[in-house]
């Protein structure tokens, strides 16, 4: 399977969710090996963070990378729409310190990213799962097991009657994220919209970028997209936060109850456990060849570190809402 980067340029234009502010965006083609790189045009020319799950610095109602004094927010959304449609490598260069939350879903980012795919002339490397593994932590339980392909089981639970109890299950590939994950929208309740703009944060967030619950049902006017939007949103959160692996997953991933601390937290794991997992290539055939882990780890594809081999950083800060 081939590496794949963007056709050309393309624009984005929105306002952060939790800062209100104006932001344009544009997704730029680049080298194969290189991975999702972010650059913040208003910090310079050296104002870059790599989309890497070592860099997650904040999950605090969304996920925060940030190299020295450079913080990009809100990035799961594109991230799940590049992952999603299997676009490796991309530069996202953005002139705020967050990218545009569009219509709350990753659904304007994949519609014009599925038109722009272009492959490149370098295997893509996938971490494939070998041996089942856990993560719990609190109410929240994360399974991966083996699985020849890309799967995600989400199950919600909420005190609420609009959502109560749901479960969602997909096997993720490009025409399945588009149809069925991409337009799923961000949700929240609407005393904790209340809260949290009371305290500087979802400052740029509206009926037009989220779905509101409060204690009679939707305030959206539109109501749902999906009966179990709320399931099928925390499937594609899931996806965005994967994509900071650095390579696409194969195996089947079972998360309860998860939000984006507890997704890192299972990267973090994973990395920390490589009995569990390979890295491989494989070819349109469905040949596979096993990588060695030692070498992947100094000269991988070329030069290419992949991030679950990065030496650790300090502590995320993190928050008990898992959104």
């Amino acid at each position: 399977m081939w590496q794949h980067t963007v056709k050309k340029e393309i624009s984005f234009a929105g306002v952060g969710l939790h800062s209100g502010k104006p932001v344009k965006m544009v997704v730029k083609p680049a080298a194969a090996n290189s991975g999702i790189r972010f650059k913040r045009v208003d910090l310079g020319k050296d104002a870059i963070v790599r989309a890497s799950m070592r860099r997650v610095s904040d999950t605090t109602l969304a996920t925060t990378l940030s190299k020295n004094n450079v913080f990009v927010g809100t990035t799961e959304h594109l991230l799940a729409a590049l992952c999603g449609l299997g676009i490796d490598n991309v530069l996202v260069e953005l002139n705020s310190d967050e990218l545009p939350i569009m219509d709350g879903s990753a659904g304007p980012f994949a519609q014009v990213l599925k038109k722009n795919r272009k492959a490149q002339k370098a295997r893509r490397l996938m971490m494939k799962i070998i041996k089942e593994m856990t993560f719990k932590a609190g109410e929240t339980e994360i399974n991966v097991k083996p699985f020849d392909g890309f799967k995600i089981t989400s199950k919600v639970q909420f005190d609420h009657p609009v959502i109560k109890s749901q479960a969602y299950t997909v096997q993720v590939d490009q025409e399945s994220f588009v149809k069925e994950i991409a337009s799923a929208r961000t949700f929240g309740f609407l005393e904790q919209v209340e809260y949290l703009r009371a305290n500087g944060k979802a400052l740029g967030g509206s009926l037009e970028n989220a779905v509101v619950i409060d204690k009679d049902g939707i305030v959206n006017a539109e109501g749902l997209r999906f009966a179990d939007e709320f399931a099928r949103h925390k499937v594609l959160d899931l996806v965005g936060d994967l994509a900071l692996l650095g390579c696409p997953l194969l195996g089947h991933i079972t998360a309860c109850r998860g939000g984006h601390t507890q997704h890192v937290a299972f990267m973090r794991m994973l990395a920390d456990n490589p009995e569990c997992w390979e890295l491989v290539k494989r070819s349109d055939d469905g040949h596979e060849s096993v990588m060695d882990k030692v070498r992947m780890a100094t000269k991988a594809a070329g030069k290419m570190v992949l991030p679950f081999l990065m030496p650790p950083v300090p502590a995320l800060h993190t928050s008990k809402i898992a959104c």
